[in-house]
Parts: structure tokens; C-alpha cells; sequence
């Protein structure tokens, strides 16, 4: 029986249940990170999924050499996702983006399998475009006479083996068995054929290219296909605030406008202050991006057999660092004196520096007992300058949103209201009991005019919590 009374025309007994007092609201995550860079692996505008460092360099592929050098554009994806997990991030959308030509492609690295006759009996693929796969060595060794033949591929440390004696018999087994590869079936006509020998796609059809000089114009594509995805975190990998604010800020306002809000995260183009200041403080303040300063220096893996591996890596590396350290905390405890994984920061600032930069609302990375966050401050110069205050009210706003939409369509009338007014009352009296609040007022209410016109309105007086950013001594001696 339904638990809604439509009609009572045979007699009987009919029950109507009322739920509206057992809805509450949910968990609510605070600590999803979005990245957006570029790679020479995985698939290519869609977001991805990550929970660890392996599983990035497994979809994304390890990241090239670091440099600094003129015309260097080093891919930024991989590194800015090591420096988000060595922070602690653990639930992180990652998507690759390129630039290429008007008009060109990102090729995929191909092979093909071949009878006695060279002929082409089988295509093999890539999983992914990119020149990741053009290091991958393909060999073929064939068995005795009517006896098995073995496909082998390697890249790096990776290694998988496929035999068989048909196309369909490797058809099969690589279609089942392979992380590196994809295959098509065979044509009917050459299924049976027996496979002698594997050639690599000519030069000119190798994987690539990367796209590594991304430009706003990719990020703005990268960030748009964030916009749909729980993420309260994002990162521009590889973009400074001179270059890449503007873009950050329109997709946080668009964001903010949808219901799902989130923070920025960006580092500066330079270490210097006084051109700090002018290249990026001036691109904005707002509630919702963070400035840090200044770059880290950390190992580069690439840098094998090399004297030093330590490389000097700009504050944008630093802010998905900052990012990942954030994800681990709830929304209202504060990034101020947090320590973070990093072994040295690419400048030390005096205390005339820091004074001047904390002034222009950056978050400064400072050395105090191992490399710690000074002040976890946004560029706001209003109610939201500490960033755990903005993660606070969005906490808020997803929680009452939660606790408000499944009484969408429900009955305008006090009984569901009243309901309605306690889903909220619970959810705010545990931010009060985690700390988050210390006070709220909470009203739900609705004139005539507006239940005609389908309304509730709910009025909120928050209180949140503020962090301790000084503390005054004052010492009497008697």
C-alpha cells in the first residue's frame, strides 16, 4: 500500500506515514581537491578520479625533467599531483588538458602484428595519446614450428607478456591482459592466420603531441569540466595569478552561482615582494582565492643519475602543496602555523618582507622548526580573510542546501515547516558541537502570500568560529 493516501474507496484501513521528522542532513565533504595540467599520458579533458601518488602516475605517467630554461614547458599535471598528496591530499579530480594547433589531433602511439607475409593482422594502441608510449618496446619472438609465438611489451619496470599462435589467440589474450595497450578484432578473414612479427608505427604516426605550453585558454576548459564535480579545493597546475587568476576567479564565481562552492588555490609568478605585489596581488582580492608565497625546492625523480636532483620549483608547485595540507583539516581549523612537507623553500623573507606581503593578503610559507604556513589568510580584504571562515559558511551553505531539498515539494503548511526548521536546527547544533559555530538564530517561516506562492523562508543568524592569529602578553612586574 501506498504511504501516501491518494483515494479511500474500499473499506478498510489506510495509513498515511509523514517522514519529514526523520530527514537530517548528511555527511558533507570539505576536503575534494580539482587539478587541472598537463601530461603525456591518460585521457585526455576528462576528469579522473585519484585516491594516491600511484595511482596518478599510473593514469597520468611520471613527469619529465624540470626546467627553467627559455622555450622550457615542462608538464605540470604529474608534479603538481606529487605535491598534493605530499600534503595529504586523498580524494583529488585530476584532469589533462593540451594545447594544440587550430585543427590538430594528440596522436596515439600504435603497433601492428603481421603474418609471414607482413601483412597487418592485428592494430594495437596505446591506452592513452601521448608520447608516453612511443618508450614502450614491443618484441616478438616465434615458437617452433606450429607452436605458440610470445608478444612482449615493456615500458620501464613494466613488462607484459601475451602468447598465442592466431591473431584471435592474441587478440584475445591482449584485449584481456593488457595496461598498456588496446586491441581491435580481427577481420574474420585472417582470425586463424598465424601471427610471425610486430612493427612500431612509422615516425611520423608516433604518440604525441603533449601540448605542454597550455594556456588559459586550456584551463578554462580544464576548470569548466571541474565545475560539475563535488570538489571544494582546485588548483591550476602549473599557472601563476599573473597568469591564470582571471580565469580562476570567473570559474569560482560560476561555481559559487551553482551551488558549489569551492576555493581557489594559486601561487605567485615570482619571489621577489615588490614584483610579487604588482604581478599578482593586483590581479584581485577575493573571498575565495589564496596567494602563496614563495616556491619550494624538492627532488625531481626525472633527474636520474644526476649529481643533484633537487630542483627550485615556482609558488605554484607550493600551492597545490598548500592545497593538499588544507584538504586535511576541517573546514574550521586554520592553516596558520600548519606544518608542511617540504624540505626548503625557494626564498626566506625577512621580517620587513613578511610584514609587506602579509599586508597584501598572501599566504607566506616561512623555515620555523621545519617549513610552516605564517598567516591562512585569503587575498579578502573583508569578513573572509581567514580561509577557515570562508570553509566554514561553505559548510553551511551544503549542509542547510542538503537539509532543505528533500522538502521540496512537500506541504507549505506549519507542521512541515516546523519539520523543516528542525533537519537544520540538528544540523547547525553539531556545527556548534564540532566547533565550527559558536552561536546561531535559526527561523523558518512562510505569510500567506508566499505559501500561494510556494515559498518557505528560512532565515539564519551564523556565528562562526574565528582562529587565533595573536596573542597579547601583558607582563607586570612588581
Amino acid at each position: 500500500m501506498s504511504e501516501v493516501i491518494s483515494e479511500m474507496i474500499l473499506p478498510g484501513t489506510y495509513i498515511e506515514v509523514r517522514s519529514e521528522g526523520l530527514i537530517g542532513v548528511g555527511g558533507i565533504a570539505v576536503g575534494n581537491i580539482g587539478v587541472v595540467g598537463t601530461a603525456n599520458r591518460g585521457p585526455l579533458n576528462t576528469p579522473v578520479i585519484l585516491g594516491s601518488y600511484a595511482e596518478a602516475q599510473d593514469t597520468f605517467g611520471a613527469y619529465d625533467r624540470f626546467s627553467t630554461e627559455a622555450g622550457a614547458t615542462p608538464l605540470t599535471l604529474t608534479r603538481t599531483l606529487e605535491q598534493v598528496f605530499k600534503g595529504g591530499g586523498s580524494t583529488v579530480y585530476a584532469v589533462r588538458v593540451a594545447n594544440l594547433a587550430a585543427g590538430a589531433t594528440m596522436q596515439t602511439m600504435s603497433w601492428r602484428l603481421r603474418d609471414a607475409a607482413d601483412a597487418t593482422l592485428l592494430t594495437l594502441s596505446a591506452t592513452s595519446p601521448g608520447t608516453w608510449a612511443n618508450a614502450v618496446v614491443a618484441s616478438f619472438s616465434a615458437g617452433a614450428a606450429g607452436a605458440p609465438g610470445t608478444l612482449t611489451l615493456v615500458l620501464g619496470r613494466l613488462k607484459e607478456s601475451f602468447s598465442g599462435l592466431s591473431a584471435q589467440d592474441f587478440f584475445a589474450a591482449i584485449r584481456d591482459g593488457s595496461r598498456l595497450v588496446t586491441v581491435a578484432a580481427p577481420a574474420a578473414a585472417v582470425a586463424a592466420t598465424a601471427v610471425a612479427s610486430v612493427a612500431a608505427a612509422a615516425p611520423a604516426d608516433a604518440g604525441g603531441p603533449d601540448g605542454a605550453a597550455a594556456t588559459t585558454t586550456e584551463l578554462a576548459a580544464g576548470l569548466d569540466l571541474l565545475a560539475s564535480q563535488p570538489v571544494n579545493i582546485v588548483v591550476a597546475g602549473g599557472f601563476s595569478a599573473q597568469d591564470g587568476a582571471a580565469t580562476m576567479l570567473a570559474h569560482l564565481e560560476a561555481t559559487e552561482n551553482d551551488g558549489r562552492e569551492r576555493i581557489g588555490v594559486m601561487g605567485a609568478s615570482t619571489n621577489e615582494p615588490a614584483t610579487l605585489v604588482a604581478n599578482d596581488v593586483s590581479k584581485g582580492s577575493n573571498p575565495r582565492l589564496v596567494l602563496v608565497a614563495p616556491g619550494i625546492k624538492a627532488d625531481d625523480a626525472a633527474r636520474v643519475g644526476e649529481a643533484s636532483k633537487q630542483v627550485t620549483l615556482p609558488a605554484s608547485y607550493a600551492a597545490a602543496l598548500v592545497a593538499g595540507r588544507l584538504s586535511t583539516l576541517a573546514s574550521h581549523i586554520s592553516l596558520t602555523n600548519k606544518d608542511l612537507a617540504v624540505d626548503a623553500l625557494a626564498r626566506e623573507y625577512t621580517r620587513a618582507e613578511q610584514k609587506n606581503l602579509l599586508n597584501n593578503r598572501v599566504m607566506l610559507l616561512v623555515p620555523s622548526f621545519g617549513i610552516r604556513v605564517l598567516k591562512g589568510i585569503t587575498t579578502d580584504t573583508g569578513a573572509f580573510r581567514q580561509v577557515s571562515v570562508r570553509r566554514i559558511v561553505d559548510e553551511a551553505k551544503a549542509g542547510v542546501r542538503l537539509g532543505c531539498n528533500p522538502y521540496i515539494g512537500r506541504l507549505n503548511n506549519s507542521r512541515v515547516r516546523a519539520a523543516l526548521k528542525a533537519t537544520l536546527d540538528g544540523f547547525l547544533a553539531s556545527m556548534v558541537f564540532d566547533e565550527k559555530l559558536i552561536g546561531y538564530e535559526l527561523d523558518v517561516s512562510a505569510t500567506r502570500a508566499q505559501e500561494i506562492n510556494g515559498q518557505a523562508i528560512v532565515t539564519m543568524t551564523l556565528q562562526p568560529t574565528f582562529s587565533i592569529d595573536f596573542i597579547k602578553v601583558i607582563m607586570n612586574l612588581s
